[in-house]
């Protein structure tokens, strides 16, 4: 925008004035930085934004979506509180469950286990010492059966975390679905499904990336058909942010392995209309309170522009990025941990400015322990704080036309379209991730980071700065050590009582069918239905596909 004659002699009286205070009160930086290296000005003026960016800006519900996907945002209903919980058996979390809906909580998001996470079940010995312990611990239907009991699968939509066997957690509760009466065409949800990631920054991989594609893909397929109201995929940001990156980096290495999905699935013969519009993301809520709002629009506009310009989508939610958000675990402490409260607070805020429809609030003890009933009560209490007495959900998007947030806005999209145009160069994302390039960047990021919090140039408050003697020790919430006998125990009783040889059909049925290229996911829910663990119906897979052992 241009400045007028007017504006333009009161900026220079204002930087008259300021330059004469810096001279007697120097400031502690010549230039203050986000932890994206974004340099943060002093002020900003209308010279900070483009000359069109009204243009950019647009209104809500419309292309390009800077301002949010829907015309009236928070206005019509609130983004859903989604409080991510699991631990233990099935049975405990099933009381937690129902616990945070009794407290107002407005959707379902599962933990699982890192035996479940990576196809194991709990009788394995890879899964010694880690049944129920940061999830729950889900073997067979029966468990998912005691995980979903008494919990209406039509009106309550449901997050699974879940990546390498997400066909098989999906396929499960589809299975759960049909035994309440509740038909594939009418439950609601999001399964994580998204692979690439793993590979980049979480490591709960399984299979090599081609025949996990051919597992992701031939989900999108599937439910295009039989489970319309259903998210095949939550491409996730978080594990990225979690790992070290910059607020740029977790936004491009995202949205890179977004533009992949979305090439596989068009490989497979799917349309794009078809699938594309149940795709959902997963971003981090970080601590810098203006960077993160801008990196939220940054990103709607980004996936609307490549949606429509380079894959020619025509539906309109084929272009409207819809994610939930998380906040930020890797800045939570152990030291002091009520302060947890405040970040959590003010990272959620910026999730719902910068225009979330879906929300978790970490607890307060999670960097000492899985969140006592208590500390999970204080979470969502902090969500519905926002949401009932803050104001900020009156009207929609009320920093759009902030020149701060606008230009940081456009800044974040830059930084974002050039490392897409250098995963585009390396062949796309998959080529990324298999030469090392965005672990490498990362990396460095992390180390960076952790260069300034361990010199003090980034204080931490009650880590590395404020820090106290003696300070009182949390009560913290312990799972149960005899878990793993317990489930072991359930499984033994479980392939006594089914039909086995009902079993045997059902695995070598998926076994051909992995061999050849049909959809692997009527199979798979064939197996579930009969009760097969998912410790056999990954280990068919991992028979046919291999396993994935990083770079």
């Amino acid at each position: 925008m241009k400045k007028d004659e007017n504006f333009q002699k009161q900026y220079e009286e204002w930087l008259e004035n300021t330059n004469k205070l810096i001279e007697k009160y120097p400031e502690k930086k010549a230039q203050f930085t986000t932890s994206s290296e974004i340099p943060v000005e002093r002020l900003y003026t209308p010279d900070n934004v483009d000359e069109t960016y009204m243009e950019q800006l647009g209104f809500p519900g419309q292309y390009p979506y800077t301002r949010g996907i829907r015309p009236t945002m928070y206005r019509a209903r609130n983004w859903t509180m989604r409080q991510y919980a699991g631990f233990g058996s099935a049975e405990e979390t099933n009381k937690r469950f129902r616990y945070l809906l009794e407290q107002g909580q407005t959707g379902l998001s599962v933990a699982f286990d890192l035996p479940t996470q990576i196809g194991y079940d709990s009788d394995d010995s890879m899964a010694k010492g880690e049944v129920g312990k940061v999830g729950v611990a889900i073997d067979s239907l029966e468990d998912m059966e005691a995980l979903l009991k008494e919990i209406p699968l039509d009106k309550v939509s449901t997050s699974m975390t879940i990546n390498a066997p997400a066909a098989v957690l999906l396929a499960m509760y589809i299975a759960v679905g049909e035994k309440q009466g509740v038909s594939k065409d009418k439950i609601s949800g999001t399964i994580q499904n998204d692979i690439l990631k793993e590979y980049i920054a979480r490591g709960t991989y399984i299979f090599p990336p081609k025949p996990s594609m051919r597992l992701i893909t031939d989900i999108f397929a599937y439910c295009a058909q039989e489970v319309p109201k259903w998210n095949t995929i939550s491409i996730s940001g978080y594990h990225i942010r979690e790992a070290g990156s910059t607020a740029a980096q977790e936004l491009a290495f995202t949205i890179a392995n977004g533009v992949a999905y979305v090439e596989a699935a068009l490989q497979a013969g799917l349309s794009i209309d078809k699938f594309a519009p149940r795709l959902a993301f997963f971003f981090n809520a970080h601590n810098q309170f203006f960077e993160e709002v801008a990196k939220f629009r940054a990103a709607r506009r980004i996936w609307a522009k490549i949606m429509k310009e380079k894959f020619g989508a025509k539906d309109e939610k084929s272009w409207q990025l819809r994610f939930h958000t998380q906040t930020g675990g890797s800045t939570l402490t152990a030291q002091q941990p009520d302060n947890n409260i405040v970040r959590v607070a003010m990272q959620a805020l910026s999730a719902v400015l910068g225009g979330t429809q879906s929300l978790h609030t970490n607890s307060r003890d999670e960097a000492l322990a899985l969140p006592t009933e208590e500390s999970a009560r204080i979470a969502l209490r902090t969500q519905q704080i926002i949401a009932n007495e803050s104001g900020v959900a009156d009207t929609v998007d009320p920093l759009g036309g902030s020149y701060y947030v606008e230009a940081l806005t456009d800044e974040i999209e830059k930084k974002v379209n050039d490392y897409l145009n250098k995963i585009e160069d390396l062949g796309g994302a998959v080529a990324a991730i298999e030469a090392g390039f965005m672990q490498r960047e990362i990396q460095h990021a992390a180390y960076e980071t952790q260069k300034a919090i361990e010199s003090g140039e980034e204080i931490v408050v009650g880590m590395n700065s404020f820090k106290m003697e003696n300070e009182p020790q949390p009560e913290l919430l312990r799972v149960d050590p005899s878990l793993g006998e317990k489930q072991t125990e359930k499984l033994l009783l479980l392939k006594e009582k089914r039909n086995n040889e009902e079993v045997s059909s059902a695995l070598q049925a998926l076994e051909a069918a992995a061999k050849g290229s049909e959809n692997l996911m009527p199979y798979i829910i064939d197996c579930v239905k009969k009760y097969c663990t998912i410790g056999e119906i990954c280990g068919v897979l991992r028979q046919q596909f291999g396993e994935y052992q990083g770079v």
